[in-house]
Formats: structure tokens, sequence, C-alpha cells
């Protein structure tokens, strides 16, 4: 999706009937429930044009009933919960991921299912780079180490340097692209790219050697950052065996999906001091606690799937939902359509 998808004008009222009444379903107002916390401007469009239920209503619980449609985030959606809704039509997912949601099943069941990708790529971009940066720079370890109380023998602590550095980009899609792009004009980077599903001439206007093995990019990279979703080929695709080809001072990035990095592995191969360091957005289990482990190790930079979380790309990928939504339920085609 290109970024001119996601600065459309608004709000339009393209979905209202001519005489100005919301859209209506069987005689009555379309029933929308939003069954995860949104960002303000996805609610207050909706609330324009439809019987809106929000997550924190006691009713939300029985959207199965008479849901026309709903707008989800990270809620799971299972083949039993189509069965159940026989009235709805639309599941507008905020995000790109969408394997929380059982489209196999939403497709038997008539349900068009759409998404947000692209709306959050630069700020995903952003936080794999300053995962980065934190990893190297020891940032999260020091600032731990300063609030209780320790005084940091500054010489026992030393950081790593990024210019120049070979920088691997595991999947060259939209917010790959963008991180290759940070690193090669921030700090000069030569930039290690493997993708098998890209098309030959990926990244033409951008320096790059493209690599036919993941091994390859492994032994060679000094930061590992990967921008691919969770499939089953993709699960684990970092295991033991991977990490044990990487450098000792490298550094391993995650802002895709948990899953893809086997966590066991990785906080075996951190402990043992095998790579320098891990910044992980994303977790097996989510929202990350200290019941997982990972998070004591002072080499781990951790944050909560927040990557594409800052208030510009809520704002207009909340909007971005509404307004595939009412396009859908107008008879229009919506712009990312996973279902």
């Amino acid at each position: 999706m290109s970024e001119c998808l996601i600065t459309r004008p608004g709000p339009s009222f393209r979905h209202l009937r001519n005489d100005g009444e919301p859209l209506r379903h069987q005689g009555a107002a379309m029933k929308v429930y939003i069954l995860d916390k949104f960002h303000p401007a996805g609610i207050e469009l909706m609330q324009q044009h439809a019987d809106v239920v929000l997550w924190d209503d006691p009713n939300a619980a029985g959207w199965h009933r008479d849901a026309d449609a709903i707008m989800v985030r990270m809620r799971p959606l299972t083949a039993d919960d189509f069965a159940k809704a026989k009235g709805l039509k639309v599941v507008a997912k905020q995000g790109v991921g969408v394997n929380t949601i059982d489209l196999d099943a939403a497709r038997r069941h008539g349900v068009t299912v759409c998404n947000t990708p692209g709306v959050n790529s630069e700020a995903v971009a952003e936080m794999a780079m300053a995962l980065t940066l934190a990893v190297a720079r020891r940032v999260a370890d020091f600032t731990a180490r300063i609030r209780a109380g320790e005084v940091v023998e500054r010489a026992d602590a030393l950081g790593i340097e990024l210019w120049g550095r070979t920088v691997g980009v595991v999947g060259m899609g939209n917010i790959g692209t963008r991180v290759a792009r940070k690193w090669r004009g921030a700090f000069e980077t030569p930039l290690l790219a493997y993708d098998p599903l890209a098309p030959a001439n990926a990244w033409g206007d951008i320096p790059h050697e493209r690599v036919g093995a993941l091994d390859t990019l492994l032994s060679r990279a000094d930061v590992v950052t990967l921008h691919l979703p969770l499939t089953p080929q993709t699960r684990h695709l970092i295991g033991a065996a991977q990490l044990g080809l990487m450098k000792r001072d490298a550094i391993l990035i995650n802002v895709s999906r948990g899953g893809i990095v086997d966590e066991d592995a990785l906080y075996d191969a951190l402990q043992a001091g095998r790579i320098f360091g891990a910044g992980l957005d994303v977790f097996e289990v989510e929202p990350p606690t200290t019941a997982n482990r990972l998070v004591s190790l002072p080499n781990l930079v951790a944050t909560p799937h927040a990557a594409g979380s800052t208030a510009d790309t809520q704002a207009r990928s909340s909007r971005l939902v509404a307004e595939q939504l009412l396009d859908v339920m107008a008879g229009k085609e919506p712009l990312s359509r996973v279902a």
C-alpha cells in the first residue's frame, strides 16, 4: 500500500445515504462492535455512520448475536467465532498481521476481512533502528544500573559503534526497505539482503548485496534485522543453529512477529555471550513479563509490541480501519482485502 492511501481526506460522509441517514442493514442501523481499544479517530468516524458498541461495554461480549461488522486489533477470531456470528459481514483489522484471524473460516462464511498494511511502516522502521542503537550502546542496561544506585565502570561495559558495520536485512518488503535506507543513509552501512520471494530488481535504488542463503547473511552481518511475517515456514527461522553462525559481537533485532525467533535458543546465546545482544519488540507470549526469562538479561532490550504504536500511526490506522469497513458495507472494495 502506498503512503498516499493513508492520507485520504476525511470525514467525507460518502458512506451516508443521500437523505443523510446512516447506512442500514435490513432496516436497522448497521451494528458495529469495536472489540479492542482504538484511537478515537476511527471510533468517531464509525459513530457517525453506525450503531457502535465499544470494547468496554458489557454488551460487547455478545457481539456474535447481532454484529454486522467488527473492528479488531489483537483479538483472535476463530472458526467458532465465525460460525456463531450469523450476521457478520466484515472484519476490519488494524495492522498488517492477520495470523490471529482464521481466514479460511471467514471465507467459508462469506465474511470480508481487511487490514491496514503500510500505515505504521515508518514507525516500525524507526523502532528497529532505536532497538539496535539501544543494544549497541547498552542504553537500557546503563539506565537500569544507574537507577539501582550502581556506579558503572565504563571501561568494563563498552558498547559498539555501528558506523560502517554490515547490516543484514531479512525480508525485503515495505518495512525492510525503509530500514535499509535508514542504515545506508545515516551510517553508510554495507547492506546484505535476503528474501527468496522478492523480485530480482528489488531495492534497485539502494546499494546492496543480495544473498541467496540465510546462513550467508547470518555469518557476515554485524546487525541482523528481521522484517517478515510469521508463517509455518518462518516459525523459529532463527534457532540455535542460526544463532551459532552469527558473530560474537553481532546484534539481532526482531520487530516482526514473535515466534520467528526461538526464544529458548536466544536466551542461551545471550546468556553465554555468543552474540552481543538482541532487541525484541515481539514475543511468543505477549505482553512480555518477567515470566519470560529473556527480559532478565542485561543484553536484551525489550519493548511490548509497540513498534507501530505512535500517536500518528494510531490515528491514521484507526481511521483507515473504519473507512474500509464502511466501504465494504456500502458495496465498495476495501483498500486492502485479505479474505
